[in-house]
């Protein structure tokens, strides 16, 4: 079964930056898409940033501009760049991988992000 390990978070002022890892325990030669959501405290789990297979990127418009999504297939890692963050980019962020079969990888620990001053 696949494993995610995210890492990265911190605590970072705002208009700072991090660079989110998701590290994937196999080599993935075939997927749908991987993902990257967040969760804050008391809020509902959401969508924060894609890429597919081919290489397309999709975001949530409140990271549109300022995060990206890239991965390095030599080193099986998923990356979330994170810039000009703001206080309500803190929360619990995550990765997953959705193959084309459609199942959808377990969700791992996670990696705290806060944003203040």
């Amino acid at each position: 079964q696949v494993q995610l390990v995210e890492s990265g978070g911190g605590l970072v002022q705002p208009g700072g930056s991090l660079r989110l890892s998701c590290a994937v325990s196999e080599r993935i030669f075939t997927f749908n898409a991987m993902n990257w959501y967040r969760q804050a405290p008391q809020k509902e789990r959401e969508f924060v940033a894609r890429i597919t297979s081919g290489g397309t990127t999709n975001y949530a418009d409140s990271v549109k501009g300022r995060f990206t999504i890239s991965r390095d297939n030599d080193k099986n890692t998923l990356y979330l760049q994170m810039n000009s963050l703001k206080p309500e980019d803190t929360a619990v962020y995550y990765c997953n991988i959705v193959f084309l079969s459609g199942t959808v990888t377990e969700w791992g620990q996670g990696t705290q992000v806060t944003v203040s001053s």
